[in-house]
């Protein structure tokens, strides 16, 4: 009878053992980098479907870094927010991160686009950024870029050995456009980053030509979110209500798929390998003639008076579609401004400066995909870790490459997002 006893408390245990043996999978670590409130609001549309989906990630720094007025009160303000929704989503996702220690993870990055070197000096968000990626664990530090690169330039150059514990998705396009001098940096002096650079893929999350009605951008609201709590009626502020959200594929793509194989399916896209980021230089004007890579990094460089200046002094502006971009003395009389394109287009430029030989030179380019396009000599080569959008001509939408990889999977995210909508009461 001791012998029986024996052998099925040896069973038990080895049971035990068993089960307790199995792998836990771990949330994602994830921080935010986010330009919310400031030229584009899209961010708070992002912001509220992270919170809501806050349960399934280790949720370790939300920096704002604006690109115009946002600040780290406009986090705070949708915390805020979330926190009044809370007790009607708790029942249901019991999970979901305290408001507080959401708030206890906010931090302020910088307020400016990075000069010409493409880094300034450190910030809280930069500082927070190396805190995060520097804390002992076996998973990687999740950077999730929602608008420029600046606070990531910033922690890269201060402390480079960051670089093998991050991984990044950032949404480039017309975020490149703005933060091409941090681009430039980190391109140059991190080219074996862990990066997806989505600069065109992101769209398919809100081109949706062929979705269903309900589903369109200016049904969803009406449909799934309309008279939904205080999350809900701040929706209605941005866009009018209508699905834009060109951040939320970055955070999508940890939530379904395998994040470690880019090239696979996942509600934030599918990437392919490049090996090189296009880059051209110009020595002087471009003109129609000249045909590059849409999102590749253009520079101009013009010949002026050899000042007694530091370099990376602001010296003259270059202008494109009204918007305007600040060019900078690069030492020995010449003088540089960069541009990216955020699509194809032909673009029309000039310059303004009080130095007589930098004022009114004007030019013209054109941009193509696909996007990185043929190699040219001033390329940055990429190491094996740096992903960007499919060149395959039946997953563009229009002209955005590789947008057809996030929007196949719209109704399957938004259905699946429309349940948490329902769990607060009208």
């Amino acid at each position: 009878m001791n012998k029986l006893i024996f052998i099925f408390s040896f069973l038990i245990l080895q049971s035990c053992a068993t089960i307790n043996s199995k792998p836990i999978v771990e949330k994602p670590r994830i921080l935010i980098s986010s330009d919310i409130g400031g030229t584009d609001p899209d961010d708070f549309q992002s912001m509220i479907h992270l919170l809501m989906y806050s349960d399934l990630f280790q949720i370790e720094g939300l920096v704002s870094s604006p690109f115009g007025n946002g600040r780290k009160k406009d986090i705070l303000d949708m915390i805020d927010l979330y926190e009044k929704d809370l007790p009607e989503l708790k029942p249901q996702f019991p999970n979901l991160t305290h408001p507080d220690s959401l708030r206890a993870v906010c931090k302020q990055g910088t307020k400016l686009e990075a000069p010409y070197k493409g880094y300034d000096t450190a910030t809280e968000g930069s500082e927070w950024i190396i805190k995060c990626a520097k804390n002992t664990t076996e998973q990687p530090l999740w950077v999730l870029v929602w608008g420029g690169l600046e606070d990531l330039a910033q922690a890269l150059h201060d402390a480079p050995e960051i670089e093998k514990n991050i991984r990044v998705y950032w949404i480039g396009g017309p975020n490149k456009k703005w933060s091409i001098n941090a681009y430039s940096y980190i391109v140059k002096n991190h080219p074996n980053l862990w990066i997806i650079e989505a600069n065109s893929t992101y769209r398919g999350w809100f081109m949706d030509t062929e979705s269903p009605k309900e589903l369109k951008g200016k049904s969803y609201y009406n449909n799934y979110i309309q008279g939904r709590g205080a999350l809900g009626k701040n929706f209605k502020n941005h866009y009018e209500g209508e699905i834009k959200m060109g951040d939320t594929p970055s955070l999508a793509y940890l939530m379904n798929g395998d994040p470690n194989n880019p090239i696979g399916e996942s509600w934030g896209g599918s990437f392919t390998p490049i090996k090189h980021s296009s880059r051209t230089i110009f020595e002087g004007n471009s003109s129609k003639k000249d045909t590059v890579a849409a999102y590749a990094e253009l520079e101009w460089r013009f010949k002026g008076p050899d000042l007694p200046i530091p370099q990376d002094s602001t010296c003259f502006t270059l202008e494109i579609s009204n918007q305007t971009w600040p060019g900078y003395y690069l030492g020995n009389g010449i003088y540089g401004v960069r541009y990216s394109s955020k699509k194809p287009e032909t673009g029309s430029y000039f310059t303004k400066s009080a130095i007589p030989e930098l004022d009114a030179q004007r030019g013209q380019f054109v941009s193509i995909t696909p996007w990185p396009g043929k190699t040219t000599p001033n390329d940055y080569p990429l190491g094996s870790n740096w992903y960007s959008d499919q060149p395959a001509p039946d997953l563009y939408i229009g002209d955005q490459q590789g947008a057809k990889t996030i929007s196949k999977h719209r109704e399957a995210y938004l259905m699946d997002w429309a349940k948490r909508w329902q769990s607060i009461n009208k």
